[in-house]
C-alpha cells in the first residue's frame, strides 16, 4: 500500500497503480506530482523522475526542497533535456541521461536501471515513478508511439510493485488523444486553473 500524503487528500493506492495528473499550464500539477513522490521519499521509498521538460539540476533542486533529509533520499532522475540542448553529460549515481525526449528506448532502459538498482542494491522495496511530462513526448512523437511506450512503462511499474504519478497538459491535446492515453491509467487527478484538485483514484482492496 502506498500513502499519497496531504497533497492527495491523504488517499492510498495499491502497489502497481498508475495515476495521471492533468491540468492547464501553471495550475500546480508538477508540484502535486513532486509532493506525491516526496511523501514516499520522506519515509524511505525510492523516487525516479523522468524529466522531458526541465534539466535534472532544476528537478533535483525542486524535489529536494520538499524532502526532510535530502542527502539520505533514494532519488534518480532520467534527464531527457540536457543532451538535447547540446551539453555533454556523464551518468552519475543521481542522474542518467538520454539523448532527447524522442529516445524512448533509452528512457525505458535508464528508468529500469534505477528501479533495479534501488530494489536490488539498496533494498528499497517501494518506489514511486514520475514522468514530467507526457505532453513533451507528444510534441516529438506521434500518439501511437507514445501510447506504446507508456503501455510498456506503466506495465513495468506494475511489475515492480511501484506506483506511477505522471503529468500531462490537459489543454494541449485533443479529446481523442486524452481519451486514448487515459486508458493506460488506473486513476486520474484533475487540476483546474484555480489550483482546485479532483481525484478519481481506485479504492484500495
Amino acid at each position: 500500500m502506498y500513502e499519497l500524503g496531504p497533497a492527495f487528500d491523504n488517499k492510498s493506492v495499491e502497489e502497481g497503480t498508475n495515476i495521471l495528473i492533468s491540468g492547464p499550464p501553471l495550475s500546480g500539477k508538477r508540484r502535486l506530482m513532486m509532493e506525491g513522490l516526496a511523501h514516499g521519499a520522506n519515509s524511505g521509498e525510492g523516487a525516479v523522475i523522468v524529466t522531458t521538460r526541465d534539466s535534472s539540476d532544476r528537478v533535483l533542486t525542486d524535489f529536494r526542497s520538499l524532502l526532510e533529509n535530502p542527502e539520505d533520499a533514494h532519488v534518480g532522475v532520467v534527464d531527457c533535456v540536457t543532451q538535447h540542448q547540446g551539453r555533454s553529460t556523464n551518468d552519475t549515481e543521481l542522474v542518467k541521461y538520454t539523448s532527447s525526449p524522442v529516445d524512448m528506448t533509452g528512457i525505458g532502459i535508464k528508468f529500469s536501471e534505477f528501479v533495479e538498482e534501488f530494489y536490488t542494491d539498496r533494498q528499497v522495496r517501494h518506489n514511486r515513478v514520475a514522468i514530467d511530462s507526457l505532453s513533451t513526448l507528444l510534441m516529438y512523437s506521434d500518439l501511437q508511439t507514445v501510447f506504446r511506450f507508456m503501455h510498456v512503462l506503466t506495465s513495468r511499474i506494475e511489475d515492480a510493485e511501484a506506483i506511477g504519478i505522471h503529468v500531462i497538459e490537459s489543454n494541449a491535446h485533443d479529446a481523442e488523444t486524452m481519451n486514448t492515453l487515459k486508458q493506460l491509467f488506473d486513476g486520474m487527478v484533475s487540476v483546474d486553473e484555480d489550483e482546485s484538485v479532483s481525484f478519481q483514484l481506485p479504492e484500495p482492496a
